[in-house]
């Protein structure tokens, strides 16, 4: 520097100006260095470039792994497993950005710039190249900007979520703006912990509704998921899980992915998923952790399984071209993002030039598996030319029939390119900021970028697709996907239906079943339950300790139903209604009583009929032969009115037949109550008189014993004189006339008459329906209407017919040659039989039967009662009329003692007379 136009002081002041400029610069530059240099490789493009967009792209699938020993200065790890998917993601953002600088109706008057980064798909990598690019160095600075040059723009990347989600939150501290192509987490939605991230893929929210809106179209209620061990997967299936448990969906099993080589964790999932029943296993995860299971799936020869998956490997080359995956993950349904065609793109990825850069010339190594290394070459391996075609490749790399990420790219550089268009467009005084003012293209500050970003709509070029954002996100939409085989053996992705986030709830999922070919190329779609839908009929037993999709189906009980598919449980059926027999349906209950039209109810109704033609036949006869002494022997006045009850008997056994009705009910009880009360009493009039009868007849008996015996002694002794006994007379032997019989007979019907009457006023009988006797039937029947009413009642006929046993039985051995009280005591004995057997029969019995077995306790105590007291008076009426003599009726008194001296002395009376009204009473004659 020439200092002689300077005075001296001058002269010193200008070097004293230098020092310090050297030494703040000396300052500066130490201030900006860290102990360790990061290893970053990438493209870089600065230079006389108006703007720079950073890039950030997981080229390698994993970091190298390293020496971790720490007496040697430490060196950032390098990178390995190339993934040509990815490297085409980076070199389409180029191909953008050239297109976007050969533009002129996009930023005319700006040239952009780029610096690319291999992010390594790792947060370590991917926050070093975050760094990196602020700082404008290939040296990590925090919080120091150490470069000069074109201002930075924004971040397009950084590829996987949770990569994303670290350089979103230190790209956040500085409100830089970061515009993401593959980071569909959920979490990133959040303005509040990532105010400055935009992606142009949709948010994993929608992915997982529709995930879970496609299991429940199939009505698949038994599913595995499978997730990478990253945010990605971890959010993405959790959101999943939610929405289908909600919806009654149970998972059999819930495994992970590691991020790093594990393969006994791989071994493990795999054998979860061959012990599973599930037949439908959802997986989020990238194709990178992915990878692993697939080849252990292969080597296991895992088939019959449905995958669903997301939209991170769904269209992957590198597990779809996998040899021999048609078996195992043929059929498998995915989600992808919008697809596109790029004019120019295949172009460009096929003039890629090796020289460039080290990422290339790696690409270029292992794909023509040869190398530019002057070490390597010494060694033996072949050398690249740089004059291989890539246009003879068949690798992911060149693909261009499934730009889906690739797409994303292109939109995330075209939406920053807009943004700043848009910013370089501003008019002073029209501007977004203070006072109206406009930001400079040349030195404007990220938070400015981020205002244009916010409020961006803008139309993709080539597309048409129209591009905008709602808190940084776009709008769901996916193309529903099919595995299927392809002409020469290999996966092809058919378009299957869509899912749509905007549409109506109705629409949202659209899909053509039949065009879906399931795994092993089944055309119906695979079942994938723990148990089998429960059909109508029965209900859902849960399995204790299971989930809840696992459960047995148990029949309804009798009486119940359910009418649904999987019903939780049973309905009982309304008090007329019964189940049917597949307990699907409640029907009416078969109504139930003993009709007039029915076998039985004919067979009943003959026998009552002939029971009371009987009965008038017997009251014709003893009419034809009213005067003789067989029939006024014992008031003929009561042996009508018996017959008369008989009739009434043998009719009101009708009436129980039928439909019970008000009426029915009321005549049926009351007309056998009367009716048998009026047998009973009549019955009881004829014994009191017999009983009577043969007391004073065993009197007189006596009497005569006394006599004989006092005779005997007269002949022992001559001076003895022996006095006979009195003759007993008529109203020594019948001590009661009929009238009092009669009275007997009208009191004791009365009080019955009375008694229902009472019971018919208070409470009377009146039909019912039956549900409790049989489930499946209602049974008509009558009611008594009070218990202690009808037990009154019939105990009081109980009486009558005690005492009229009581009474016959007393009188049995009255007469020889035709005994009354005999066949009374017979037909009582009858009547008693009859009716304690009906006891336990009518209590076994149900339905209508009981009134069969009411009815016949009724006829067969009536028959007995009519056959044991009159038939042998009309045998002797109609076949014996010889014996039908007032003197037959007495018999005659046998001697037993033929010792007595001289002759047998046998004592007779042989009187008899008619008393006024006609009734012949017998006289006795009395043998020892």
């Amino acid at each position: 520097m020439d200092l002689t136009g300077f005075t001296s002081k001058g002269r010193f002041l200008m070097v004293l100006c230098i020092v310090s400029y050297l030494y703040k610069s000396t300052a500066a530059e130490g201030s900006c260095k860290l102990k360790a240099k990061f290893n970053l490789r990438g493209y870089k493009a600065v230079e006389k470039k108006t703007v720079v967009i950073g890039g950030m792209f997981p080229v390698h699938q994993r970091l190298a792994e390293t020496d971790s020993n720490t007496t040697i200065e430490p060196e950032s790890s390098d990178c390995e497993g190339f993934n040509f998917r990815t490297f085409r993601w980076a070199q389409t953002m180029l191909f953008a950005l050239n297109e976007i600088n050969n533009n002129d109706d996009i930023l005319p008057n700006t040239e952009l710039g780029h610096v690319i980064y291999d992010s390594c798909f790792t947060i370590s990598k991917a926050v070093e190249g975050t760094l990196t690019f602020l700082t404008g160095q290939d040296e990590a600075v925090p919080n120091y900007r150490c470069g000069d040059g074109p201002p930075l723009s924004a971040l397009v990347g950084a590829g996987g979520s949770d990569l994303s989600i670290a350089t979103a939150r230190i790209l956040g501290l500085y409100y830089f703006p970061q515009m993401s192509y593959a980071s569909s987490c959920s979490v990133l939605e959040s303005r509040f912990q990532y105010p400055t991230f935009l992606r142009t893929i949709p948010s994993d929210e929608h992915q997982s509704v529709a995930m879970a809106k496609l299991v429940l179209r199939f009505g698949w209620t038994w599913v595995g998921t499978i997730a990478a061990e990253d945010d990605y997967g971890k959010y993405g299936i959790k959101r999943f899980k939610e929405v289908v448990e909600e919806a009654g969906v149970c998972i059999s099993f819930s495994e992970t992915l590691p991020k790093i080589k594990n393969p006994e964790a791989i071994e493990r999932i795999v054998q979860t998923v061959l012990d599973s029943t599930a037949k439908i296993i959802v997986v989020f995860s990238s194709d990178v952790d992915l990878s692993p299971l697939v080849g252990e799936l292969l080597r296991n020869n895992v088939t019959n399984r449905t995958w669903i998956a997301s939209e991170a490997w769904v269209t992957s080359a590198a597990i779809s071209r996998h040899p021999d995956i048609l078996p195992v993950l043929g059929g498998t349904i995915g989600f992808a993002v919008k697809r596109a065609e790029i004019p120019g793109l295949e172009e460009h990825l096929l003039n890629v030039s090796p020289y460039n850069d080290t990422l290339t010339e790696e690409f270029w190594g292992i794909v023509f598996n040869c190398t530019m290394n002057y070490s390597q070459i010494m060694r033996g391996m072949r050398r690249c030319t740089g004059e291989e075609m890539l246009q003879k490749l068949n690798n992911t790399f060149t693909d261009v029939s499934q730009l889906r990420i690739t797409y994303n790219v292109y939109k995330a550089v075209y939406a920053v390119a807009y943004a700043l268009h848009n910013l370089e467009e501003c008019k002073d005084g029209r501007g977004p900021f203070d006072n109206g003012t406009c930001a400079d293209i040349t030195k404007f500050e990220p938070w400015q970028l981020m205002y244009y970003l916010i409020n961006l709509r803008f139309t993709v070029p080539h597309t048409g697709e129209e591009i905008y954002f709602k808190n940084g996100d776009v709008d769901g939409f996916y193309e529903i996907l099919n595995w299927q085989s392809d002409s020469e053996g290999g996966i092809t992705y058919n378009h299957i239906g869509y899912y749509n986030s905007t549409a109506p709830p109705e629409e949202k999922l659209i899909i053509n079943n039949g065009s879906i070919i399931w795994n092993n190329d089944i055309l119906e779609a695979p079942r994938s339950v723990c148990s089998e839908r429960c059909q109508p009929g029965t209900r859902m037993g849960i399995r204790q300790g299971e989930p809840v999709c696992c459960f047995d189906c148990i029949p309804c009980a009798d009486g119940e139903i359910s009418n649904t598919t999987d019903a939780r449980g049973c309905i009982q059926c309304d008090e007329d209604y019964w189940s049917n027999a597949n307990h699907d349906e409640c029907v009416p209950k078969t109504i139930e009583f003993l009709d007039f039209s029915e076998p039985l109810g004919i067979t009943l109704i003959a026998i009552a009929a002939v029971g009371a033609l009987a009965t008038i036949v017997v009251a014709i006869i003893l009419l034809m032969h009213l005067n003789t002494p067989l029939v006024n022997a014992n008031d003929a006045l009561l042996s009508f009115s018996l017959l008369l009850g008989l009739v009434i008997t043998f009719l009101c056994s009708i009436v129980f037949l039928g439909e019970p009705q008000m009426w029915s009910c009321m005549t049926s009880q009351v007309a056998l109550a009367v009716g048998f009360a009026l047998i009973l009493s009549s019955l009881m009039g004829k014994s009191a008189l017999l009983m009577l009868r043969a007391r004073a007849v065993k009197a007189v008996k006596n009497a005569l014993k006394a006599a004989k015996a006092a005779a005997a002694a007269s002949e022992q002794s001559p001076d003895t004189a022996v006095i006979a006994p009195a003759i007993p007379q008529k109203n020594d032997i019948d001590p009661i006339h009929p009238r009092h019989q009669r009275v007997i007979m009208i009191v004791c019907t009365l009080i019955q008459a009375v008694g229902c009457t009472v019971w018919l006023i208070l409470m009377p009988p009146h039909p019912v329906k039956n549900t409790a006797a049989q489930n499946i039937k209602i049974i008509l029947e009558c009611d008594p209407g009070n218990i202690i009413f009808i037990c009154s009642i019939f105990a009081y006929d109980i009486l009558l017919a005690v005492l009229t046993f009581a009474f016959a039985f007393v009188a049995r051995k009255l007469e020889d040659h035709f005994n009354e009280g005999k066949s009374v005591t017979f037909g009582m004995l009858v009547f008693f039989i009859v009716w304690i057997s009906f006891v336990p029969a009518y209590l076994s019995t149900r339905g209508k039967f009981m009134v069969a077995v009411q009815i016949f306790a009724i006829l067969a105590s009536s028959f007995g009662l009519l056959a044991c007291v009159f038939i042998p008076k009309c045998y002797v009426l109609l076949i014996k009329p010889e014996r039908n003599k007032e003197e037959l009726l007495i018999p005659r008194a046998k001697s037993r003692d033929t010792a007595v001296a001289g002759s047998s002395a046998s004592l007779a009376t042989t009187s008899s007379s008619a008393n006024a009204n006609g009734t012949t009473v017998s006289t006795v004659s009395l043998d020892d």
